[in-house]
């Protein structure tokens, strides 16, 4: 992997074209471990968690957000603010997070972007700094970025748009991306996040403390 970066480089400074980086927001799960309760629909600071999490990926410079929904997906429908944002609907949730990230790469695929940024929804404590750092380490229609926690690779990950139909056809069961991140080991860049985000997921009601 190559060498973990802290500071993230300004693209609107080096005379060059703003990339167009989507955000994809993964909030399809069921909440086995949590009884049955759909993660989107959380609440986290008075509001649904889905809506959190797309706030953070606008306010960390990604447009247009895409958010893949499953598991009661009607009712997130009616119940979060997902104004602005495409919708997914992906009727085989209950497969993995692998499906997910297919039915968002499909989306994305018509829409021109030069890169995606792939969050997860239970992972409130992944803001809008972290999403900056490694958007800001896009270089090309090949990058390969994760953030970084003391140098253990985390959430956010940026796949620049070359390589979305080689990870949709490797994306299955549980394993998101993994296949395509580790094949591609030598080709990640890191960006150092553990100083201004805490990557712990929303999986067990014990987990539920971190919520507000």
């Amino acid at each position: 992997m190559r060498q973990t970066a802290r500071t993230p480089h300004d693209d609107d400074d080096d005379g060059h074209e703003t990339p167009v980086i989507a955000g994809l927001l993964l909030a399809a799960g069921g909440g086995r471990r949590l009884g049955g309760r759909p993660k989107a629909l959380l609440r986290h600071q008075g509001r649904p968690l889905v809506e959190y999490a797309v706030r953070v990926l606008r306010e960390g410079g990604c447009e247009p957000v895409h958010v893949v929904l499953g598991a009661a997906a009607g009712e997130v429908r009616e119940r979060a603010d997902l104004a602005g944002c495409v919708l997914v609907d992906n009727p085989h949730w209950a497969e993995g997070m692998g499906s997910s990230l297919r039915a968002g790469l499909t989306s994305l695929a018509a829409g021109g972007a030069d890169a995606v940024l792939v969050s997860l929804v239970d992972q409130p404590g992944i803001g809008p700094a972290a999403v900056a750092r490694v958007r800001a380490a896009y270089r090309s229609p090949a990058s390969l970025v994760a953030a970084a926690y003391d140098g253990k690779r985390g959430h956010p990950v940026l796949f620049g748009s070359q390589r979305w139909a080689d990870i949709a056809a490797t994306a299955v069961g549980d394993r998101g991306a993994r296949d395509h991140l580790r094949t591609h080991a030598a080709d990640i860049t890191l960006v150092e996040c553990g100083d201004v985000a805490a990557a712990y997921d929303i999986d067990t009601t014990e987990d539920l403390v971190h919520l507000e």
